[in-house]
């Protein structure tokens, strides 16, 4: 099954323009080695209802099966990335979230730190990853193997296709 992809850069600086994206042009890059083909890549500002809206919307979108966050899953009062992610999944994927945290903690004592969440909506994977470069970069590792089988099963294939 072909991962068709959206990136979704959540940041105020990056947004108003004040930083460049490194975390979604990184994790495009990522997308694309893996064989996914990335048909939207966009910034927006941290503000909980618009990003909903967002993701929502790259959910919907018959073209899209994979929506991949980078930033806002953090501390920081501005970081609603896992609120408006629950707001608009149908069911949450805990395991994917708990693996990243689980396998970059042994690079990372902040890993612990991450409140990323993961789930489905309309035939959808939504995936929440960090706003680092390097975060994105460990946290997809972690991901990659399973991404074609879950987008696979999400979309009524035969759980024989597992890797």
């Amino acid at each position: 099954m072909e991962i068709r992809a959206a990136v979704l850069t959540v940041s105020d600086r990056s947004a108003r323009g004040e930083r460049a994206d490194e975390s979604g042009a990184v994790l495009a890059g990522l997308l694309r080695e893996a064989g996914a083909l990335v048909v939207a890549r966009e910034v927006v500002s941290d503000e909980l209802e618009p990003l909903a809206a967002r993701l929502r919307e790259l959910a919907d979108r018959e073209d899209v099966n994979l929506v991949v966050t980078t930033g806002g899953t953090g501390l920081s009062p501005r970081d609603n990335t896992p609120e408006a992610t629950r707001a608009v999944v149908e069911r949450e994927v805990p395991g994917i979230s708990e693996a990243m945290r689980a396998e970059t903690l042994r690079l990372t004592p902040t890993a612990m730190l991450s409140r990323a969440v993961c789930g489905v909506r309309s035939g959808a994977l939504v995936v929440n990853l960090p706003g680092s470069p390097k975060g994105v970069r460990e946290c997809f590792a972690v991901i990659r193997p399973v991404l074609t089988h879950a987008v696979a099963v999400i979309a009524g294939g035969a759980h024989e296709t597992s890797p």
